[in-house]
């Protein structure tokens, strides 16, 4: 499903492409520059970005071992929208080592978030887990405040610009950012499959994990840097979308199980299929209107919260 979604995605949109647009790779047909130059890259990046969300809601969940802890809900998401809304604030405009101005501050943004919460979290070192995720909503609104603080004094184009930032979305010209993100992916990817008998242990318990010869804390703090770190890019580059990270490993555990080396492989091809065919709907179903992917992910995420919450 996940090769299909890439395969077709490409030629669906305002206008409908043929093979013999994919094939006039050195034409300069509006229908070759339009799935080369946009279309493709496009899939891509939403591929990338799906399936990097996944993996960290996947490791998310059994850090936290709470079926509702998600990337986005961290505060993770609200340092970036700091950091776009001061990028946008203070009128950058340049790049920083192939990075858009914006891309680094979010970036910057929500590491400085996670740094913040590992910093909460060393004061307790005896409920760290908690104190991470309580520390996360914290920080979550503390940033949003900050937001709105710079959306408030900023113009009016700057407050369109950052909202269209906040809903998240995917528009790109050529495989750039598409290729700065798949490293990102790779290193979510290698996170997992490497911890995965550390995350299968955390899910049956601190006691046990510690008895089968786990070094606890230590294995948080790496696990809890570096997934961060993974989500803090992806925020830079696509926008704080939504639900990803909650939905994907769900129901991909409803398919192969809890074991941690199969729920990655799992939630890898559906989670880059499942942003593919958001973002698809979103700039095809109300053409030539173009929605922000975060808009369908919330509303898709929204109602699957909720079934989390009330199922037994």
């Amino acid at each position: 499903m996940s090769a299909a979604a890439v395969v077709i995605a490409p030629f669906v949109g305002a206008r409908a492409l043929s093979l013999a647009d994919v094939l006039a790779w050195g034409g300069k047909t509006g229908g070759a520059r339009i799935f080369w130059e946009l279309r493709l890259p496009r899939v891509l990046l939403a591929w990338f970005c799906g399936a990097t969300l996944g993996l960290c809601g996947m490791i998310f969940q059994a850090l936290f071992r709470n079926p509702l802890a998600e990337p986005t809900m961290l505060g993770v998401a609200s340092g970036a929208s700091f950091g776009a809304a001061f990028c946008i604030y203070m009128g950058w405009n340049v790049s920083l080592f192939g990075f858009s101005a914006m891309a680094a501050s979010s970036f910057v943004g929500a590491f400085a978030c996670v740094l913040a919460l590992q910093c909460a979290a060393g004061l307790r070192p005896d409920r760290e887990g908690a104190t991470l995720l309580l520390a996360g909503v914290a920080f979550n609104f503390f940033f949003s405040s900050l937001v709105m603080i710079l959306q408030y004094m900023g113009t009016y184009n700057d407050s369109f610009r950052l909202l269209r930032w906040t809903l998240g979305g995917i528009q790109v010209i050529g495989l750039g950012e598409a290729l700065r993100l798949a490293p990102v992916f790779v290193l979510a990817a290698a996170v997992s499959f490497a911890s995965a008998r550390e995350l299968d242990l955390l899910l049956c318990g601190p006691e046990m994990a510690v008895a089968r010869g786990m070094e606890l804390v230590r294995a948080r703090r790496v696990l809890f840097l570096a997934v961060s770190f993974c989500v803090a890019l992806s925020v830079a580059f696509c926008g704080p979308v939504a639900f990803v990270g909650l939905m994907v490993p769900h129901l991909c555990r409803l398919v192969v199980g809890s074991l941690h080396r199969n729920l990655a492989a799992a939630s890898i091809f559906f989670g880059g299929a499942f942003l593919v065919l958001c973002d698809t709907a979103s700039r095809t179903l109300w053409s030539p209107m173009e929605l922000p992917v975060g808009i369908i992910t919330s509303f898709l995420g929204a109602p699957f919260f909720l079934w989390l919450l009330l199922r037994k």
